[in-house]
């Protein structure tokens, strides 16, 4: 009986878990904070919110999470790429996150912004 309650429980958190999931609102996230990252006039501005902006798409446990960093995203669910259910999303998110990525790789001010720019099209774009 015990172990019937503790899988009921189990089921009823991943229940919860994908019902506060929300991808849509993890992409504008994502986006608001590539914004920010673009016009941010130093390095270490446009690299903190490119690290948020992964933070919302990867997730806690994705690839490139940096737990230092804000993750604006942590009550909406997973991260947008792990949370999302498309394919071809799922697809175009994970380029997002490589140019995120690439921009806070980046040393040059200009070549950051570029990315983050690029970045926050294209999570534009899948709104």
């Amino acid at each position: 009986m015990k172990t019937m309650m503790l899988a009921l429980a189990a089921g009823l958190s991943l229940i919860a878990v994908q019902a506060n999931a929300d991808v849509k609102s993890q992409i504008v996230n994502a986006e608001t904070h590539a914004g920010l990252a673009v016009q941010a006039t130093a390095i270490e501005g446009v690299h903190m919110h490119l690290h948020h902006a992964l933070n919302c798409l990867v997730g806690p446990t994705g690839a490139g999470f940096d737990a230092k960093q804000m993750n604006p995203c942590a009550h909406s669910g997973n991260g947008a790429i792990p949370d999302s259910t498309d394919a071809a999303k799922k697809k175009s998110l994970q380029a997002a996150a490589d140019k995120a990525a690439s921009g806070i790789a980046a040393t040059d001010l200009a070549t950051a912004q570029k990315d983050a720019s690029e970045t926050e099209a294209m999570l534009k774009s899948l709104k």
